[in-house]
């Protein structure tokens, strides 16, 4: 055969999550879109803040459209970087200049990028990921030629076990992949939790005489509810990257602009960073959109409001929970993670469908009978899908 028989496995089996997408849209077609209650997809409900369509037609009136629509820097408009190390600096007082940021077409590209930078295949390398975690990072780390080792969670809380991941670590261990909050279960990791886990790298990387590296995945950081404290890891280890997306922060999935932020402390950071941009020219992931660097340079401090998603989470957990179901509070993001009554995921997945219910088996994402409720819709897709839900409740028992 001609072809990588990998990427044509990759190619002609979608994800689940895509699989039960496209499903969804076949059944609204057949009985009406108002009556299939799909919570696959984490594609952002609310919309983008108002600056950011404002601040599009500002731009498309105002600029020169040959340089707003012409290639920046490989690594980024200097401009568009700065204002987000500025930013960087003023939240978290991470002393960082824009010559340790990399624009990116998202979340995805930050990570596939990172991961190139530093995985060193012939060395069998290894990248730890906390379940449950992300499907496509199995993806992204084979696809940089490292092993994924999966570090089981607390019982219950899906906290990180730091006991467990010890047990991983090991001299070929090169990243820890941390998602906070996390997709699918939505737990935030305390500042308690994030403390261990960086001394333990730290005498990790010591007892190996390297650094193990941090990659902080976080799309999620601003959906928080409750005043609830993501810790900015740069201020905890100093061999961290931060991949950021404005995917769910800005409601801007499909225009994929996001960053790669190195640790300005980090161990040989210049030289990560060129690696860095070396990974995105590789993978031809230069010059991001640059309508959209430009866009999110001028709303880097706008918010989407989460509200929505707030109230859904709540119909949804005190609802779910009132009726029998077993399920992690989320305190960020938005997803709710249910564990099956049978304890098998495919099982409830097969049932709630019966009910036009539409939820995501999580065996993929490293824990087994629990189902993914992406509640990043519209109120009223919730309020129709409780009597469902009770219905199927009463089945089980």
């Amino acid at each position: 055969m001609s072809y990588d028989q990998k990427m044509f496995g990759l190619g002609s089996k979608r994800s689940i999550i895509r699989e039960i997408f496209e499903y969804s849209k076949t059944r609204a077609a057949e009985i009406g879109s108002d009556k299939v209650f799909d919570f696959s997809l984490g594609n952002p409900s609310v919309p983008a803040p108002k600056e950011v369509n404002e601040t599009i037609i500002e731009l498309l009136g105002h600029e020169d459209p040959v340089l707003l629509h012409g290639y920046s820097s490989a690594q980024g408009d200097a401009r568009v970087r700065k204002t987000i190390a500025d930013s960087i600096v003023r939240r978290f007082g991470v002393d960082i200049t824009p010559n340790h940021i990399y624009m990116t077409c998202g979340a995805a590209a930050s990570l596939s990028i990172s991961l190139k930078a530093l995985v060193e295949s012939e060395k069998q390398d290894e990248v730890i990921v906390f379940a449950p975690f992300f499907t496509e990072y199995r993806v992204f780390i084979e696809n940089a030629g490292a092993k994924v080792v999966i570090s089981k969670p607390e019982e219950k809380t899906f906290a990180i076990d730091v006991s467990d991941l010890e047990s991983r670590i090991n001299e070929h261990t090169k990243a820890v992949i941390v998602n906070s909050p996390n997709n699918p279960s939505g737990v935030v990791y305390t500042e308690e939790t994030i403390k261990a886990l960086c001394a333990l790298l730290k005498k990790k990387s010591e007892e190996y005489g390297k650094p193990i590296y941090l990659i902080a995945d976080e799309p999620y950081r601003e959906l928080v509810y409750s005043g609830v404290d993501v810790p900015y890891l740069m201020n905890y280890y100093d061999n961290t990257l931060v991949c950021y997306s404005y995917s769910k922060s800005l409601s801007l999935p499909g225009e994929r602009i996001g960053y790669i932020a190195v640790s300005p402390k980090m161990e040989d950071g210049e030289n990560v960073y060129l690696a860095v941009c070396g990974a995105g020219r590789s993978l031809g992931y230069v010059c991001a959109p640059s309508l959209f660097q430009q866009v999110i340079a001028r709303c880097i401090d706008a918010k989407v409001d989460i509200e929505i998603y707030r109230e859904n989470r709540d119909l949804l957990y005190n609802n779910l929970t009132a009726y029998g179901y077993e399920c992690v509070k989320p305190d960020g993001a938005f997803y709710l993670f249910v564990k099956s009554p049978t304890g098998d995921a495919f099982d409830f997945y097969e049932a709630a469908k019966k009910h036009e219910i539409l939820v995501v088996p999580c065996d993929d994402f490293g824990v087994e009978g629990y189902v993914r409720i992406a509640y990043c819709v519209d109120k009223a897709r919730v309020l129709g899908a409780l009597p469902a839900f009770e219905k199927l409740a009463k089945e089980f028992k």
